[in-house]
C-alpha cells in the first residue's frame, strides 16, 4: 500500500499491511520520496519499503532525469529502500527497454516493479511481453486499465490465465468487491492508496488497513 509519510507507514504496519510503496506528490501521480524519508520509515517501521523512482507526473523520461534517477538509486537503498517501483513508456506508446533496462541494472540485485505505465501503453499484450521476463522483476502494478480496476478486469483475466497472475499486483481504483473476482483468477497481491485513507489530504487509517487485511485473508 502507499505511504506518503512516516505515519502512514506506522498506520500500514499496525493495520497489517505486508508491503508499503514509499512515494512524494500524489498530486502528480507519485514520485521519488527522499532518503531521509526512506530512513525515518526504516528506523519505525519493519515492513518492506518499495521505492518509487520517477520525476515527472507522465510515463516518459528524458536522459536527464534518467541520470538523476539512477543518481538516487544507491542513497535510497542506503536509507532501507527493498527494492523500486519504476516503468516508462516511449512516445509511440511502447515500452521504453532503454530507460528501464538502465534502471534495472541501477537498483541491481533488488528485486522492482513496473507501474502502472503497462495500463497506458498503445498496446497493452506488447507491453506484458516487453515486460514480463525482464530481470529481477517481483511484480507488476496494474489495474487493467487507465480508468482503474473495475474497467481492467477482463485485462487482468487474460492476463491470468497467459500465465501471469503471480506477477499481478492489482491496484488503482481497486474495491472491496473486486478481490473475490481477482482471488478466482489466482491474482494473490493487491495495492490499495485512497481506499485505506479517504483522500490524499488524510492520513493512512489503520482501521481501514485491518478491514482490507480480513477480507483478503478471510478469501
Amino acid at each position: 500500500m502507499i505511504a506518503l509519510d512516516l505515519r502512514d507507514a506506522v498506520a500500514a504496519e499496525e493495520g497489517g499491511a505486508d508491503r508499503l510503496e514509499i512515494v512524494s506528490d500524489m498530486d502528480s501521480g507519485g514520485l521519488t520520496p527522499s532518503a531521509d524519508l526512506v530512513a525515518a520509515i526504516a528506523r519505525e517501521c519493519g515492513l518492506p519499503q518499495m521505492v518509487m523512482l520517477r520525476c515527472n507526473a507522465g510515463f516518459t523520461v528524458t536522459s536527464e532525469e534518467l541520470d538523476r534517477l539512477r543518481g538516487h538509486v544507491k542513497e535510497l537503498a542506503e536509507a532501507g529502500a527493498a527494492g523500486f517501483v519504476f516503468g516508462f513508456l516511449s512516445e509511440d506508446g511502447s515500452v521504453d527497454r532503454e530507460a528501464t533496462d538502465a534502471l534495472i541494472h541501477a537498483v541491481s540485485p533488488l528485486p522492482w516493479t513496473f507501474h502502472r505505465a503497462v495500463d497506458h501503453a498503445a498496446d497493452v499484450r506488447a507491453a506484458w511481453r516487453a515486460v514480463r521476463l525482464l530481470p529481477n522483476l517481483a511484480t507488476v502494478l496494474t489495474s487493467g486499465s487507465p480508468e482503474g480496476v473495475g474497467s481492467g478486469l477482463g485485462v487482468l483475466r487474460a492476463r491470468a490465465e497467459a500465465g501471469d497472475a503471480s506477477l499481478v499486483l492489482a491496484g488503482g481504483g481497486l474495491r472491496e468487491e473486486h478481490v473475490p473476482v481477482l482471488l478466482d483468477y489466482g491474482v494473490r497481491a493487491f495495492h490499495v492508496g485512497t481506499a485505506v485513507r479517504g483522500s490524499w489530504r488524510e492520513p493512512v487509517d489503520a482501521d481501514r488497513v485491518r478491514r482490507w487485511r480480513r477480507i483478503v485473508d478471510r478469501l
